[in-house]
């Protein structure tokens, strides 16, 4: 399946930015796709071959799942290349703008079991929660 790309424009500096994209305390606060969910545990170890895991859990339904992967490439400030444990690949990239404006790009290979619309919508929704998240603390 073709990968699927995502962008937002977010009005902060790429060092903001950068930090609250790999910062556990950070992530936990904005990594889920809406209210209904939750991120009560993230682990960064933010080095080549160093691992992430995000725990994500429903707030209405006993359900809950583990977003995990390895670091393949990391440029600071840049670009973050992994893998997660099922293979597929993600690529985040951090453009700064100007001094106070960065886009970030995800690029994505979605998985099979779920509609790829569906895929694109739930991610974009945590990118956007992300954006949210950065320019309002």
């Amino acid at each position: 399946m073709d990968k699927i790309t995502l962008k937002i424009i977010i009005l902060e500096n790429v060092e903001k930015v950068w930090k609250y994209y790999t910062e556990p305390n950070h992530i936990m606060k904005w990594n889920f796709t809406d209210p209904s969910w939750f991120c009560p545990k993230a682990e960064n170890n933010l080095q080549v071959g160093g691992s992430f895991k995000y725990r994500m859990e429903s707030k209405k339904e006993n359900f809950h799942f583990d977003f995990e992967g390895v670091y393949d490439e990391i440029i600071p400030l840049k670009l973050l290349k992994s893998h997660l444990i099922d293979g597929r690949t993600i690529e985040t990239q951090f453009h700064e703008i100007d001094g106070k404006t960065t886009e970030v790009i995800q690029i994505f290979q979605p998985e099979n079991d779920n509609l790829r619309d569906s895929q694109r919508n739930n991610w974009y929704a945590i990118l956007d929660n992300f954006h949210k998240y950065v320019e309002n603390h």
